[in-house]
C-alpha cells in the first residue's frame, strides 16, 4: 500500500517520520544541557551527542542588530547556559527548531523569565498564556529593559519590513 503525501511519498515520509521522531525524543527527555545561545529566544541543546536548536515557545526576543539584543542574549545565557534544562516541545517550525517550554532546573520558565525581565516580548501571535501577557504589563509599566524605550520595535515587525525590502538601520539604535 502507497501512501501518497504529495511528491516524492518516500522523501516526505522520511521527512516526516524524522520531525516525529526529534518530538518524541526531545518531549520525552527529562533534562537536556544547553551548550550554545544563538539569541533571546534560541539555544542548542547537546542530545545524544545530536545538537538540537530549541526555541523558547509562546516569546520573540531582539534580533541582532535590535536595542538590547545583546543583553537579551545575556540574560538567556544568565539563566540557562550550561545547565540541563526540561523541554516541552509543542512543535517543530519550519526551520527544524523544536519550539518548546523550557523549564530551568529551579523550577522556574524560561519564558516567563524573559518577559519579566524585560528582554522579551509575549509572543501573541502564537500565545494566548494570560500570565505571560500581565507579565508583559508588568515590564513594561516598570520600564525593565527593553520597555526603557519609548517606543521599542517588536522583532516580527522588524522581521516584516525586512521580507518587504525595507532598510532597518536607521530605525534601530543598540544598546
Amino acid at each position: 500500500m502507497d501512501i501518497s503525501f504529495g511528491g516524492n511519498s518516500t522523501k516526505n515520509f522520511i521527512k516526516i517520520w524524522f520531525l516525529l521522531s526529534m518530538l518524541f525524543f526531545v518531549s520525552t527527555s527529562l533534562a537536556q544541557k544547553v551548550i550554545a545561545i544563538s539569541d533571546g529566544d534560541t539555544f542548542t541543546v547537546l542530545q545524544n551527542n545530536k545538537q538540537i536548536k530549541i526555541r523558547i515557545n509562546a516569546i520573540d526576543a531582539p534580533e541582532k542588530g535590535m536595542p538590547f539584543y545583546k543583553a537579551s542574549k545575556k540574560l538567556l545565557s544568565d539563566l540557562c547556559y550550561g545547565k540541563k534544562v526540561v523541554l516541552k516541545v509543542t512543535k517543530i517550525d519550519r526551520y527544524g527548531r523544536s519550539i518548546a517550554r523550557v523549564i530551568l532546573p529551579n523550577g522556574k520558565d524560561v519564558a516567563s523569565e524573559m518577559i519579566k525581565g524585560g528582554m522579551a516580548w509575549h509572543y501573541k501571535a502564537y500565545s494566548k498564556d494570560k500570565f505571560l501577557a500581565q507579565l508583559e504589563v508588568q515590564a513594561r509599566a516598570k520600564k525593565i529593559g527593553l520597555w526603557k524605550d519609548a517606543k521599542p520595535m517588536p522583532p516580527w515587525e522588524i522581521r516584516k519590513l525586512r521580507r518587504n525590502g525595507i532598510s532597518t538601520k536607521n530605525r534601530l539604535t543598540s544598546h
